[in-house]
């Protein structure tokens, strides 16, 4: 596998401070060494603080603020290596505007690597994100990287084992470097780093990949690879594993196996992510997951956050003896770029490191223009913060768009005459996002950063035919965002926080009740958790009850028709349409067609009555001028005070 010597990058230290001398660095004697392993994950080609679905600058993300933090702390320490751990092409205006309206050609060079290159990252991995695009479009982003990107269980096509299989990228890499001991001597120390990516790849991009390549399961693979890149000299073994931590037990093929990962003989440590969220901190528990210490199955470990809100910092104690390097101790370590205050301000932490403002100061211009050209308008405000427990404009205009589109495309095929319904969620709706992630466009006029605020993701239309079993099921699946309630019983907590908004599929064109005083048929993960549950109750169509044995049509998109989620009845067997145009460009051309849109939520759906049971649920605080109006669709809603972490808190009375 390829080897590679020391690159040198002339790096402009824009941290506000540098740290304090780690105690590892002080403590180190003649033939130890003090290695840190600086980390990104979920970029989401965020490179400068700036938010451009409100069109403003944003101190909570950016990988020009981390960057100034890894700037400060190499200029602090000498020993150290910067890593990416993966989805970092996808997920903003900027990336849309690159793929779908800019283009890219040979040569050309991607605002997030040129953001990256600013900095001199050492390696980097893939994430599922990257592949949204397409594998030729990938090719030319990480052509222009300058740094190695490793992934070992992505493959072109595979072997009788990991090890035979023709993989897209180097499964590895093997960094030749010179630690300064204690002593002021100069040591040398090969550092392998591995990449991993979740093998659901191939059910998300399915339209991308499918046919085309292959994946491994994420331990299967490690447990291949790393004994060779031992045996091909690495020291020390860091495995870039874009994947988050599921504390459950291992299961071959699983999403997030970076706890597992830990597990297998010979790696040292893990960079992890997929999840958005943060290790070591308050997020994972289970046994082999050890917040105090940092580590996973006992091995140090790090996820920072995503869109940049943190850097990950892995601290290593390395011994040498007789030429083999050891880890003394460790330590696993969040930075972030900025604080949320008690009055709910934010105070940055950090500031913008030059070379990367620089490098993507022109894409910026660009995509400012980009999101700010007017498609049409709107008579109503769309927002989402009441998406979670009343029916809602946001997700309505999408759902109107869906039906829209392919109720033409099916015109003149044998599913023509079945009931077109629409299938859509709720992408921006505070969770980890925070306080202010929730849509919010005005009445008057729509841009395109307004569709874009809409519907987060690049996902392509797609329909399937399913059932009214099916449809119930899909219900049931999506009604597990919330929590089991007690009759009667006064401000219980309603929203499941384990459950991500994207899965709370709203389905337009039927009406039915949620009784959240049942159980949820299904787990957070899908998982069928009760069977004989049933919390979907008085689920009708065109007001009579729906069929178990009826057919419909479900527009949706391909994440979702492609199994995303486990939900029942698309795990793409039932797909009968697979658009060639994204969700995001559909709902603009239904803005272009209708001129003026006027998405009145239509209350299609309802909580079943609990017996006068208050419950809680947390929103943004620019919810308080929207109360009035989703008071008016009939939700028994009330202020109830602050929330935590700047949210803002209501009483629902079921």
């Amino acid at each position: 596998m390829l080897s590679l010597s020391r690159r040198q990058f002339l790096l402009t230290t824009t941290a506000s401070t540098l740290v304090a001398l780690h105690p590892f660095a002080a403590r180190a004697q003649a033939g130890q060494a003090h290695l840190r392993i600086l980390a990104t994950t979920d970029l989401h080609c965020h490179v400068q603080s700036y938010d451009y679905y409100a069109d403003k600058p944003n101190d909570t993300m950016g990988l020009a603020r981390t960057a100034s933090l890894i700037a400060a702390i190499r200029a602090e320490a000498g020993n150290s290596i910067t890593v990416d751990n993966g989805d970092y092409m996808q997920g903003n205006p900027m990336a849309d505007f690159i793929a779908y309206s800019k283009g890219m050609k040979d040569g050309d060079l991607h605002p997030v690597i040129a953001g990256m290159n600013a900095l001199g990252f050492d390696a980097g991995t893939l994430g599922n994100h990257e592949f949204n695009y397409g594998v030729p479009f990938l090719d030319l982003v990480n052509a222009r990287a300058e740094f190695p990107i490793v992934c070992a269980n992505f493959a072109k096509s595979l072997g009788a084992s990991p090890r035979e299989d023709l993989l897209y990228t180097q499964p590895y890499v093997i960094l030749d470097r010179e630690l300064t001991d204690g002593a002021g001597a100069k040591l040398p120390i090969r550092i392998g780093l591995i990449g991993f990516v979740p093998p659901q790849i191939l059910q998300w991009d399915r339209s991308h990949l499918e046919g085309k390549f292959a994946v491994r399961d994420i331990v299967t693979a490690a447990q291949a690879w790393v004994p060779q890149m031992r045996e091909d000299g690495a020291d020390i073994v860091v495995a870039l594993c874009h994947s988050g931590i599921d504390a459950g037990p291992y299961a071959e093929g699983m999403e997030n196996a970076a706890l597992h990962l830990a597990a297998v003989t010979g790696i040292d440590a893990v960079v992890t992510g997929h999840h958005h969220r943060q290790f070591p901190g308050k997020d994972f528990e289970g046994e082999g997951i050890d917040n105090a210490n940092g580590t996973l199955m006992g091995k140090p470990a790090v996820m920072a956050g995503f869109w940049g809100s943190h850097m990950g910092m892995i601290d290593l104690l390395l011994a040498q003896d007789g030429g083999t390097w050891t880890i003394a101790a460790h330590e696993s370590t969040l930075r972030p770029i900025y604080e949320r205050l008690e009055d709910r301000s934010i105070k940055p932490l950090a500031t913008d490191f030059a070379p990367a403002i620089a490098a993507t100061a022109t894409t910026h211009d660009e995509t400012l223009a980009y999101v700010r050209a007017e498609v049409g308008k709107t008579e109503a405000p769309l927002h989402s913060y009441f998406a979670l427990v009343a029916d809602d404009p946001s997700v309505q205009i999408v759902s109107l768009a869906q039906v829209w589109y392919v109720t033409q495309l099916l015109k003149g095929t044998a599913h023509e005459g079945l009931p077109i319904l629409s299938a859509a969620a709720p992408f921006k709706a505070g969770g980890r996002g925070g306080p202010d992630y929730y849509t919010d466009v005005a009445t008057g006029p729509v841009a395109i950063k307004n569709v874009a605020d809409l519907y987060l993701y690049p996902n392509t239309l797609q329909a399937v035919r399913v059932t009214g079993a099916q449809l119930k099921d899909w219900l049931e699946r999506s009604a597990g965002l919330f929590n089991q309630i007690t009759p009667g019983a006064a401000d219980q907590p309603l929203i499941n926080p384990d459950f991500p908004s994207y899965n709370f599929d709203v389905i337009d064109g039927l009406t039915y009740q949620i009784d959240v005083t049942q159980p949820s048929k299904y787990a957070p993960d899908g998982a069928l958790a009760n069977k004989d549950a049933n919390r979907i109750v008085n689920l009708m169509f065109n007001g009579a009850p729906v069929d178990p044995a009826a057919e419909f049509i479900v527009a949706s998109n391909n994440y979702r028709a492609g199994g995303g989620g486990t939900f029942p009845g698309a795990d793409g067997s039932t797909t009968i349409l697979r658009a060639p145009d994204t969700n995001r460009d559909v709902i603009v051309r239904y803005i272009v067609d209708q001129g003026t849109i006027r998405p009145a939520a239509d209350a299609n759906w309802s909580f079943a009555p609990a017996g006068g049971a208050t419950v809680t649920f947390d929103t943004g605080p620019k919810a308080a001028a929207y109360l009035p109006e989703v008071q008016a669709r009939g939700l028994k809603i009330e202020a109830a005070g602050e929330g935590e972490g700047g949210f803002a808190r209501f009483r629902i009375t079921l």
